[in-house]
């Protein structure tokens, strides 16, 4: 009894010492990949930074889409960024400088700014943008459905629209697609500000400034997860988290945030500023700080509603869609991922 015992303790420390040499053979799981499509406004270079600062996010390309920035100027701002963070290994491509249906542009102050950013310290790039469009490298990387792209999209969607209308097929290729934009229960955004004179009440810029592009992609057939107004609202940048995050910026990609906060300390104090771009990045690598529910989704296509984002009762649904969002835990990531990372 007493060598039965000891071969089976054997047995077990063998089995445990066999299990920990496979441990250390196993190589860490690698990042999962992302393509951000962006029109380069200043939270959307929040949200671009922070996934920069996250280590389980790998950012394969940047795609550049008309809207708050001018494509141009937008590539460059982006391509600055990259250089901060040392990061000249993800490729940028330019996008179309017009919408597959034109609207009206973002305010001429807003799009200048974005341009320009002011106030914001940035290297000078040492690259330019791809010769490839961005339609043309969508297409490309979206032709294999056995190697498929999760794409965060931050802006208008032409871009995407455009890239599915040169390769339909191509929509196989999205293995997921979160998409900041849209106002599903609550009124639109067209009007914030008082910057922009409207009618249209019910439309949040990133639908409206294309929103034939917009309705294409939800008519496409990807897996979306929509942020909408509904959940941004809920996630409010106020004059106490941007002390707190001044306080404590020591990276160059905090510093860089920081800078930008500041920039945009008029709208902050009045209660305007939200975590639009940056709730919907933090969702992508932490889906439990949004609260969803599947929903059938279309874009209204005419005045006075056109870029509406519209619910479709008794149709099946194509999207899951935030209802709401965690302030506090957006907050506890975001800062922890750009406080706390050594990059």
């Amino acid at each position: 009894m007493r060598h039965r015992r000891l071969l089976a303790t054997l047995g077990l420390v063998m089995a445990a010492m066999l299990c920990a040499a496979s441990a250390r053979r196993t190589p860490p799981l690698e990042p999962r990949g992302v393509i951000i499509d962006t029109d380069a406004g200043s939270d959307d270079l929040m949200a671009i930074a922070f996934l920069l600062a996250r280590r389980d996010a790998r950012i394969e390309a940047i795609t550049i889409v008309n809207g708050l920035a001018h494509v141009r100027p937008g590539a460059a701002n982006v391509l600055r960024l990259l250089e901060l963070a040392g990061r000249r290994d993800i490729p940028v491509y330019a996008g179309r400088e017009t919408p597959l249906k034109p609207t009206a542009e973002f305010p001429a102050e807003w799009r200048k700014l974005s341009d320009t950013l002011p106030g914001v310290e940035l290297p000078q790039a040492s690259r330019q943008p791809e010769r490839e469009t961005a339609a043309e490298y969508l297409a490309r990387r979206l032709a294999d459905p056995r190697h498929r792209a999760r794409i965060l999209a931050l802006g208008p969607l032409t871009n995407l629209a455009e890239a599915l209308e040169r390769a339909p097929q191509s929509v196989r290729g999205i293995e997921e697609l979160v998409i900041m934009g849209g106002a599903v229960r609550v009124p639109g955004n067209l009007g914030d500000g008082g910057y922009f004179k409207t009618d249209n009440t019910t439309a949040e810029w990133n639908m409206f400034v294309d929103p034939l592009a917009a309705q294409k992609i939800f008519a496409a057939g990807a897996p979306i997860r929509l942020v909408p107004l509904d959940a941004t609202n809920k996630v409010r940048i106020d004059p106490a988290f941007l002390r707190e995050f001044e306080a404590r910026a020591r990276t160059p990609l905090a510093k860089f945030v920081a800078q930008v906060l500041e920039t945009d300390r008029e709208y902050i104090e009045k209660n305007f500023y939200f975590a639009w771009d940056p709730l919907a990045a933090v969702a992508l690598v932490e889906p439990a700080v949004l609260e969803t529910r599947a929903a059938a989704i279309e874009i209204r296509q005419n005045p006075p509603e056109e870029g509406r984002t519209t619910e479709v009762a008794g149709r099946r649904p194509n999207a899951r869609v935030a209802v709401n969002a965690s302030a506090a835990t957006f907050k506890r990531i975001f800062l922890g991922a750009l406080i706390s990372t050594t990059r």
